[in-house]
């Protein structure tokens, strides 16, 4: 009898966890969220006339509620809707329909680097003022701060007149915000207030104002009026200039508190296109996915066919392999490397050992005297004190005392903030594993310095030796040609490309840490509500800040050949990248302290005074483009909800990821079975490539340079002789490839060289 009793408790038991399964279900099903709906516009049913009306009576027969938030007209054809699961499905079945994709939050990949990248040089390469004043750079990220001088017009003549922008008027922000330099701002929000309410303007502002500061930095970055005496807290004092600095700036406000929501990220890149920008930076990034489902990569496809050079940032997910995002081959996809300044502190212990770390705190200093020492993961009740996360230290045990906090879990100022709020006078934040040596600088609230893994190892293991842990934090300071540089920051993400193996991902880096630019006034330099501080520039680091230098200097390179292609302006900033630095030895990985790769940088570290004369570029067309995604066997449909054209394959044309005209190369090859991987087997592989000739008539030959024995490589032809402009030429690379064991990676560079110009491209091997 028991027995059953006990039978029937289990049988009750799941019956409800059974039934409120299915209750859960359904209240999934029955929520709504947001939906990009792509249309084949061509095939609008007879029945009606226009699209707006084709568009709403799709809706009303899914759906009695549900209303248009956007109509997409330019990236995408369609609109985008709140949804129910159900319906989205039943939309998705109607004639005409292409897809009908949930909406992707997006994240932000959150002075001197003009020098540092030669752009204070004198140069007949250069485009004039005039020229580069015609070239406009449209920036989404989270608005723009209009009043600093970094967007001061002085100097500039009318706005171009081919420019369809405005400045939208919203809250604390007029159309007298915008001027010649700052032509245009925009705001998109329709997405984001769907899903969480309307926008609280006690907490943001419901306009293109920026309340962040990320987006004012990366305008400012790619395209920054000149500023002298620049500075952030006394550090890195200079002229500040954006890469592009006689360039127009059009900002389009897409990422708010809640994050940046795809429906809106693609309103605004449909606006840009319609406005009329040459180049679309994006600091921002998401899930991975088929390019036909990816909105960003599709509405970089519509403006990469409109002559528009889209580049986006490669991720902050390093250094873990495969980590990037943004990867389609018409985004120039970029990663962060380090500058050649610094923000040294000392630190001094108790045993009179002295290590150096970064600081950009300039408030009052601790005193010269020794100050207890303890590690927060000794002076906590709770797994997160060894991060100091919110509430996990003991104020008793913190108070008056150097909190060494460990990296990761929180935001690195935050953590100042809870050593500060403990009782604590001063932290060391230390890396592990994850970050290596990498050193990134903050304006903390409180005297502290940041040290890499190495130091703090050394500054825990003096704790844990002593009774009595002592130290003291001195001032950090400016200091300027720091060696070697660059090298690749630890965050940023790395290749090989998670989606298309075929394509070499990230494509470049450039500089992504401690980078000075302009900032809100909304907020202080560590962007938390305690921090009262407030400053025109700010030093911060991310492929956020990589994205917008590559921005700005493409558009150097189109201002100075405005009938260069953006696949030919990438061509041209990356094959004239370097890999290594004046002394031959190759670029470094902070994250190994060893040699970087073509995964970590791609091509190499940009060189814009190079790219403006390459010799040589690997253009790319829209059937270029279309003959990739067959390459990828993306049918008709798939093949449309990408690229909004009527394609389909040739079934007699083979088409090869191989002979897709990129600028680098990515080989994936397959691990044969057996014994060693299959050592003794061997497979040849042919990869097609066409240069076209941009300089004066030259004859160019052809180099090779291996890191394995496992790859014979051959080049046919060998030289190639171009007697005029624009003169095309094609080459095929043989490869001879033996087995190698899986998760094996190697690499080598190809070269085409006149003696004047090396057209270099890196090449990856990778068996699997």
């Amino acid at each position: 009898m028991k027995s059953l009793k006990f039978k029937l408790v289990e049988i009750f038991l799941f019956l409800s966890l059974y039934y409120a399964c299915i209750a859960a279900e359904e209240k999934i099903q029955k929520a709504k969220r947001t939906y990009i709906v792509h249309v084949d516009k061509s095939n609008m049913p007879e029945t009606f006339t226009d699209h707006a009306l084709w568009y709403d009576a799709s809706l009303k027969s899914v759906s009695d509620s549900a209303s248009v938030l956007y109509r997409y007209e330019n990236v995408v054809h369609g609109y985008s809707t709140m949804l129910t699961t159900e319906e989205a499905e039943a939309l998705g079945e109607q004639p005409g329909i292409l897809s009908v994709l949930p909406e992707v939050i997006y994240e932000l990949h959150t002075t001197r680097t003009p020098e540092f990248l030669g752009l204070g040089k004198s140069t007949t390469l250069f485009p004039t003022s005039d020229s580069m004043g015609e070239v406009i750079v449209g920036v989404l990220d989270t608005g723009v701060w209009p009043e600093l001088k970094s967007f001061d017009d002085s100097g500039l003549g009318p706005v171009p007149s081919r420019w369809k922008g405005e400045c939208q008027v919203g809250k604390n922000f007029s159309a007298s915000s915008c001027n010649r330099k700052l032509i245009g701002a925009k705001f998109f929000s329709k997405g984001y207030e769907v899903a969480f309410g309307p926008i609280d303007e006690t907490m943001e502002s419901r306009s293109p104002r920026d309340d962040d500061g990320h987006g004012t930095h990366t305008a400012t970055t790619a395209a920054g009026s000149v500023v002298p005496s620049a500075n952030l807290l006394g550090y890195a004092s200079g002229t500040a200039r954006g890469m592009a600095s006689h360039a127009r700036v059009a900002v389009y406000k897409v990422c708010w508190l809640g994050g940046c929501f795809g429906s809106d990220i693609v309103a605004a890149m449909d606006a840009a296109v319609a406005d009329g920008v040459d180049v679309l930076s994006m600091s921002i990034g998401g899930g991975l996915s088929e390019y036909y489902s990816d909105t960003v990569a599709i509405g970089a496809f519509t403006a990469a066919a409109n002559g528009i050079f889209v580049s986006c940032s490669a991720g902050n997910g390093g250094p873990i392999p495969s980590s990037l995002s943004n990867v389609a081959p018409w985004i120039t996809t970029v990663g962060a490397g380090t500058l050649d300044r610094d923000f040294p502190a000392s630190i001094t212990l108790g045993n009179s050992e002295l290590h150096s770390g970064v600081t950009l705190y300039n408030g009052k200093q601790l005193s010269d005297s020794m100050v207890p020492l303890v590690y927060g993961g000794n002076v906590s009740n709770s797994s997160g004190g060894a991060l100091c996360m919110a509430g996990s230290l003991i104020p008793e045990k913190v108070a008056r005392k150097i909190v060494v906090c460990d990296r990761g879990g929180s935001a690195r100022v935050q953590k100042g903030v809870v050593v500060k709020d403990a009782g604590g006078i001063g932290m060391i934040l230390t890396n592990t594993d994850t970050f290596g040596e990498e050193l990134v600088a903050d304006a903390h609230l409180l005297p502290s310095a940041a040290v890499g893994q190495k130091t703090g190892d050394a500054i825990k293991k003096y704790i844990s030796s002593t009774r009595n842990p002592t130290a003291k934090i001195g001032p950090g300071t400016t200091k300027l040609g720091v060696q070697p540089s660059p090298v690749v920051a630890a965050f940023s993400s790395r290749g090989p490309n998670p989606v298309t193996p075929a394509i070499l991902k990230p494509d470049i880096i450039a500089p992504g840490v401690n980078i000075l630019a302009g900032w809100t006034a909304a907020v202080g330099p560590t962007g938390l509500q305690s921090d009262p501080r407030h400053v025109n520039f700010n030093i911060i680091s991310g492929t956020s800040m990589s994205c917008p230098h590559v921005s700005g200097l493409a558009a150097i390179v189109k201002a100075a050949h405005p009938e260069w292609s953006p696949a030919a302006i990438k061509s041209a900033l990356m094959t004239t990248a370097y890999t290594a630095y004046k002394t031959g030895q190759k670029i470094e990985d902070v994250a190994t302290g060893g040699p970087a790769t073509p995964f970590d940088y791609g091509a190499g570290h940009a060189d814009p005074v190079a790219a403006l004369d390459p010799g040589l570029v690997y253009d790319a067309t829209i059937d270029d483009y279309l003959g990739f995604l067959c390459a990828l066997n993306y049918t008709p449909n798939q093949i449309k909800s990408t690229t909004h054209r009527d394609f389909t394959c040739q079934t007699s044309k083979m088409y090869t990821l191989g002979d897709f005209n990129y600028p680098s190369f990515s080989v994936p090859l397959e691990t044969a079975s057996g014994r060693r991987g299959g050592a003794d087997s061997s497979s040849i592989i042919k990869y097609t490539r066409t240069l076209t000739n941009v300089g004066a008539p030259a004859t160019y030959k052809v180099s090779l340079h291996s890191q394995t024995q496992a790859v014979k490589m051959s080049v046919e032809p060998e030289t190639l002789s171009f007697k005029a402009q624009y003169e095309k030429k094609s080459y095929t690379v043989t490869f001879k490839t033996s087995s190698m064991p899986s998760g094996t990676t190697s690499f080598a560079r190809l070269e085409w060289s006149d003696g004047k110009h090396i057209v270099g491209s890196p090449i990856a091997f990778s068996w699997t």
